[in-house]
């Protein structure tokens, strides 16, 4: 652990000082021993493990976040835990009393929602035009040709997070279009 914490620390640092890649893998040390954190302390408290991985998240947010906040005197692990225990905290105040019951059970009881009307493939083309530009390219590529992530960044030479942001916004606005167009 000593040795850990001196990498971490001097990964720190060096990340204060501009290191992208010192910060990168400093994150990606963290990240098992914050997933331990994580899990320990959430074991009594329920946390199944898309808990635990939406604080494990949420604790590397918070670290980017508050980083200038590390004193570089002292030791990084005990100041990632607390930051961990305190996203577990606010983990469980969201969550509140909540029992969680596998729909399964239901599905007998449970009413099917009613189909919404289908969009004529005209109807779909009209709707799709609304997009412009890489959101129109990335959101035909995967929803209309089927590719993936992977194949559509290489294609449209853009990176793979670049690819999700404009698929999520592309959905969200035919979203909004499909909406106005019901209307």
């Amino acid at each position: 652990m000593r040795h850990q914490e001196r990498d971490w620390a001097s990964w720190m640092k060096a990340a204060h000082a501009g290191d992208a890649a010192s910060y990168r893998r400093l994150l990606e040390a963290l990240t098992p021993f914050l997933r331990a954190v994580v899990r320990r302390r959430g074991a009594s408290l329920g946390l199944d493990a898309a808990d635990v991985e939406d604080v494990v998240q949420e604790t590397l947010l918070a670290i980017h976040l508050k980083r200038g906040s590390w004193d570089s005197r002292q030791p990084v692990g005990p100041w990632v835990a607390a930051i961990a225990r305190n996203k577990v905290i606010d983990a469980m105040r969201r969550r509140g009393r909540r029992i969680n019951v596998p729909i399964e059970d239901f599905l007998e009881t449970l009413p099917a929602p009613e189909p919404e009307g289908e969009l004529s493939s005209r109807e779909a083309e009209r709707l799709i035009d609304v997009l412009k530009g890489r959101q129109h390219e990335v959101v035909k590529s995967i929803t209309i040709d089927g590719d993936d992530i992977r194949g559509t960044a290489e294609r449209l030479h853009m990176s793979e997070g670049a690819v999700r942001v404009a698929l999520h916004r592309g959905l969200a606005a035919l979203s909004a279009a499909y909406r106005s167009f019901r209307e």
